[in-house]
């Protein structure tokens, strides 16, 4: 069977994770890229009120669904194809539309709190984080929840303050010490990206 490369891709939210993953997307030709997103398999909570929904804290461990992702995972490794969920951010529960992701030679896995689980970790050839200042992953994630998920400025500011923050420093920011690559995302980092891209090639061509 064909090695199949697992690249865990973590930082806090907003610092700029999917921009790194989007030029290794790119310069790999995409093709033979399957990228798996951790927010996906936030736990359904279809049998809360949107008012108790809204009491979730989206930052904890806790709040993601990891047996299924690491059992999903083990079968893209295997060569088998799965049917990936995805979660509704407007409804705050998960969708009841899925996903066909077939296996590929390289699956990214993006997430704050990818690299928190050893077992996800066990799984992953290359494991990342991004770092960004703290003030501009704000500034990010007010524009981006503003736009993309119809949340008001008081509840992002108040989601941010409550459990955003805390959480970044109680677990995302501890998984860092689990990274082979830390790539800072407050300006450039085509350099770390570059030589992370000759090293997925490299593997490739074994």
């Amino acid at each position: 069977m064909e090695k199949v490369i697992v690249i865990a891709v973590a930082g806090g939210s907003a610092s700029g994770k999917t921009t790194v993953i989007k030029e290794i997307y790119d310069a790999l030709g995409g093709e033979d890229i399957a990228i798996i997103k951790h927010d996906d398999y936030y736990k359904d909570q279809s049998h809360l009120t949107r008012e108790e929904r809204k009491l979730t804290n989206y930052d904890h461990p806790s709040s993601l669904e990891n047996e299924l992702l690491i059992s999903q995972l083990k079968d893209l490794i295997d060569g088998k194809s799965i049917k990936k969920p995805t979660y509704d951010f407007m409804l705050q529960t998960r969708s009841d539309k899925y996903e066909i992701v077939e296996p590929k030679k390289v699956i990214i896995l993006d997430g704050i709190l990818i690299l928190e689980d050893e077992r996800i970790r066990e799984l992953a050839d290359i494991k990342i984080f991004v770092e960004c200042d703290e003030d501009l992953r704000l500034i990010r994630r007010i524009k981006r929840d503003m736009v993309e998920r119809g949340r008001s400025f008081e509840h992002i500011i108040e989601q941010y303050l409550t459990t955003v923050k805390p959480m970044y420093h109680h677990f995302v920011s501890k998984t860092k010490r689990y990274a082979d690559i830390i790539i800072p995302n407050d300006f450039s980092h085509s350099v770390a990206t570059d030589l992370l891209i000759e090293k997925i090639k490299s593997i490739l061509k074994k």
